[in-house]
């Protein structure tokens, strides 16, 4: 546990090129350090397009009036 926390970016490192780290206390594992798989883009149906983070966020004051 104390070298896994000494060499914790060394870890991450080996961790994104896909290794797997097992971490142990007293001889005994106790953690698993695995690479995340990577969120592909959301998608609106069947169509190419990309829904951005914001979309459904407050419109400005200026575009809401527009539409009253």
């Amino acid at each position: 546990m104390q070298e896994a926390k000494t060499r914790l970016s060394d870890l991450l490192a080996r961790s994104e090129r896909g290794e797997e780290i097992i971490i142990a206390r007293s001889g005994r594992p106790v953690a698993r350090l695995v690479p995340l798989e990577q969120v592909p883009p959301r998608r609106f149906g069947i169509m190419e397009l990309d829904v951005p983070e914001d979309f459904d966020a407050a419109l400005p004051e200026g575009e809401l009036a527009a539409w009253e």
